[in-house]
């Protein structure tokens, strides 16, 4: 199909609008890296991925250093089907799967530029012409998130994900059903602990979940409590979702044998890339379990569009996809991805759509 002769990395930090608090942690810049690699005949692909230490253990500088490493393995290696690419990475180097998403990410968008074909295209095809965006509502404040939640209702929004896990779990029950009598029964509303209680708060608020006026809830506890994550399951009225205890096909299989949850969110840095996340949905599909689609916070437009992409090729996505370059205060490339009336959507451009400008790139790498 190509051969690959270049390849460049580098780490941006990207300032979101507003610094986001989650279990345990507050995150002011999304800190990412971006990859560029060019074939034999000077075609550019690129790619992006997110650190995120906490669910992948991988930090920038660690996934520089995996993309530098592994370069040395495709420096003049033919690509000949895209699918192949994620278990040739893993022959090359174990783990950092952060990293091997961005590049196969660069290396899908090189082969749809080559065929003139969106993405979407050499992905499967569409199933759907647009998704339904999730907007977060977190760390404003129980009356400012409400307002701010009816904000983005009336922009069409009908997703929503309550970030939990930072206080009790009584008040951020309060702070949920405050969303849901705000919003009408219509809107779906979940709420995502990102690991951040105990067994005892997670229990009480699962109890509640539902008459909180949620729709599921995801990742109460570690991502590794699969005993927890069961017992929230039975003590929930609604569908419980995995997130940070999702990282591969056994881990689906784990979960869904163990009845400890209904449907999970889906990540290239978790997985690997965009055809481990597409076998990983078939999966759940095949299983029964409800897909959410997501970005970590926060991807620039590069990232933002291969997710978006993603969203239109999925089996399902009974549980909505998050575009995080909504929440960033500046972006790579000159027009961002924009979401129109709460919904995502894609034009038929080559690729993924977007490269980003070297004045922006040069203002934001770090190194």
């Amino acid at each position: 199909m190509f051969r690959i002769s270049d390849i460049d990395v580098m780490s941006i930090s990207v300032p979101l609008k507003t610094p986001l608090k989650l279990a345990g942690i507050t995150i002011g810049n999304a800190e990412n890296i971006i990859v560029r690699i060019a074939d034999s005949d000077g075609t550019v692909g690129w790619g992006e991925a997110s650190s995120a230490p906490t669910m992948t253990g991988e930090t920038p500088e660690g996934m520089v250093s995996a993309v530098k490493f592994m370069k040395n393995g495709l420096l003049d290696l033919e690509i000949q089907e895209l699918s192949n690419i994620h278990p040739m990475l893993e022959k090359i180097m174990y783990g950092n799967q952060s990293a091997k998403a961005a590049i196969e990410m660069a290396l899908v968008d090189i082969a749809a530029k080559r065929l003139n074909a969106p993405a979407y295209e050499v992905l499967g095809g569409a199933k759907r012409t647009k998704a339904p965006v999730i907007s977060m509502i977190a760390g404003a404040g129980q009356d400012n998130e409400t307002a701010n939640a009816l904000k983005l209702a009336d922009l069409g929004f009908v997703a929503f994900k309550v970030k939990v896990g930072v206080g009790s779990a009584e008040s951020d029950l309060a702070r949920c059903r405050s969303v849901r009598q705000a919003l009408g029964p219509e809107q779906r509303i979940s709420a995502d602990a990102n690991q951040g209680y105990e067994k005892n708060d997670a229990l009480t608020f699962a109890k509640s979940a539902g008459d909180a006026g949620l729709d599921f809830f995801e990742q109460p506890v570690a991502g590794h409590d699969l005993e927890t994550m069961q017992a929230c399951a039975r003590a929930a009225s609604i569908p419980l979702g995995a997130d940070e205890g999702l990282h591969s096909i056994e881990d689906i299989r784990r979960h869904h044998e163990a009845g400890a949850a209904s449907g999970g969110s889906l990540k290239t840095i978790k997985l690997g890339g965009l055809y481990p996340v597409l076998e990983a949905a078939n999966l759940m599909q095949e299983l029964g379990m409800n897909i959410n689609l997501a970005g970590k916070i926060a991807d620039t437009t590069i990232g933002s569009s291969m997710i978006a992409h993603l969203a239109l090729v999925l089996p399902q996505l009974n549980w909505d996809v998050s575009i995080t370059n909504q929440y960033l205060a500046a972006d790579l490339v000159d027009n961002p991805l924009q979401i129109d009336k709460g919904h995502i959507s894609v034009t038929d451009a080559p690729g993924f759509g977007f490269e980003p400008s070297e004045q922006h790139l040069e203002k934001f790498t770090v190194g």
